[in-house]
């Protein structure tokens, strides 16, 4: 029997009372810019509930969205088929079987290529932009210096994306328009889940290369299957990531941590595990499933599917009841 309960006993918390660290929005000072029409049109993404949410794990696949606005085709220099390529494609479809096993899933509709939800709201590289940028943008990660901010410069193989400089009003609506109410959504989906059982489990979902590419710590090196990144044991529990890693293993996956992905900007700032709160990133092998050049299925999608549905129902099981927060 699953122990939520009792680690919402042993954890002191009142029901109701949300780690601050979720509880409110990154503050950052925006511009006084009021665009004349919304870019995007449509949802930003959609929210898949279970009938009754059985465990306080939630789903979430922020880089499988595959809705290009015309515009940004138009404007990148890329065919639709090679900036595709920075998806985790497919992964949300993977992931479909959670809400049945009681768990709710969040996937984000728009691309990665877009605007990237795993980075801090702000991450920019000055070059791609008209201008000078406001001050309280981050342009010296280590994330924008490989392109990859939160708009993103080059796709995953490093290829430029767009044929001209953006203006920073442009990024902004972006980041208002998708990223600040994905966020808003699943801030929302991990409290629902800390009120109502004292925890939640994020497991952040994703897909890799099946080599290192050049710009990767692991350039030219085969990886694994599955990769859990748990930032060295300091966003999730360590029982939970044995627990996850041993299902994989079990189910006939290799299984490394932490290399080369311990987890990006979700897993950071949402796993507070000292108050229960737990993220898990997971990298999915793109060569199980797809090929990586034409992103067609292979026969496998199915049988990886029923294993990440069978992932999801042992979840049900996971005993946390040793694992009290400290507060």
């Amino acid at each position: 029997m699953c122990a939520f309960p009792a680690l919402f006993a042993a954890s002191g918390l009142a029901r109701g009372q949300i780690v601050p660290i979720i509880a409110v929005m990154d503050q950052v000072q925006l511009s006084s810019f009021e665009p004349a029409e919304a870019l995007w049109r449509g949802p930003a993404f959609a929210v898949h509930r279970p009938r009754k949410l059985k465990v306080p794990v939630v789903v979430a696949s922020p880089h499988s969205g595959r809705d290009y606005p015309p515009s940004f085709l138009a404007a990148s220099r890329l065919d639709a088929l090679m900036i595709r390529r920075s998806e985790d494609s497919y992964v949300d479809e993977l992931f479909m079987d959670a809400p049945a096993c009681g768990m709710t899933l969040l996937a984000a509709n728009f691309p990665r290529a877009y605007v990237d939800v795993n980075r801090e709201p702000f991450e920019l590289d000055p070059e791609m932009f008209v201008g000078r940028l406001p001050s309280f943008v981050n342009t010296r990660s280590l994330r924008v210096a490989g392109g990859l901010g939160t708009i993103a410069r080059v796709v995953a193989d490093g290829k430029e994306i767009y044929r001209h400089k953006l203006s920073f009003e442009e990024a902004e609506q972006r980041i208002r328009e998708l990223y600040e109410p994905y966020h808003e959504e699943l801030r929302k989906l991990v409290a629902e889940a800390h009120y109502r059982f004292g925890c939640a489990v994020l497991i952040d979902c994703h897909s890799m290369p099946s080599v290192g590419g050049p710009m990767d710590q692991d350039a030219g090196h085969a990886r694994a299957d599955i990769v859990l990144g748990d930032r060295h044991g300091t966003s999730c529990a360590g029982e939970i990531t044995a627990f996850v890693e041993e299902v994989f293993r079990t189910l006939g996956y290799s299984t490394v941590r932490n290399a080369p992905y311990a987890g990006g900007y979700t897993t950071e700032r949402y796993g507070k595990p000292l108050h229960g709160i737990h993220a898990l990133q997971i990298e999915i092998n793109r060569a199980l499933y797809m090929d990586e050049a034409t992103l067609e299925k292979k026969p496998r999608f199915h049988d990886l599917k029923s294993d990440l549905a069978s992932l999801a129902e042992r979840l049900n099981a996971l005993d946390l009841e040793p694992l009290a927060p400290v507060l």
